[in-house]
């Protein structure tokens, strides 16, 4: 089982700051644990050569979404799902992030 779901990765604000760091965030399994994650990212980067230090891991929750329509109300939730906020050794970078 690989631990990324596909190799995606989380852009946002804080995600893009945090690049410049050292610090990477991915979506990843939900199953996942942080020794699979390590592996994966330093298997997937190997033409990088990274070295994976530490591994942070959260799990969104799924949050409940509703909307009114002309036939009423419309209720549903968004869907859970699991990152990983992988930080590399100093100096070392990935760079897919780097023309973000």
């Amino acid at each position: 089982m690989s631990a990324l779901t596909a190799p995606e990765t989380v852009v946002s604000e804080k995600s893009i700051d945090q690049s410049t760091h050292g610090r990477y965030t991915f979506q990843v399994h939900p199953t996942a644990n942080k020794i699979q994650i390590k592996h994966a990212i330093e298997e997937l980067y190997a033409s990088d050569k990274v070295k994976v230090v530490s591994v942070n891991v959260l799990t969104t929750k799924a949050k409940k979404k509703s909307r009114g329509t002309r036939r009423g109300r419309i209720v549903g939730s968004t869907s859970p799902w699991r990152k990983a906020v992988v930080t590399l050794a100093p100096g070392q970078k990935i760079q897919f992030f780097e023309g973000v």
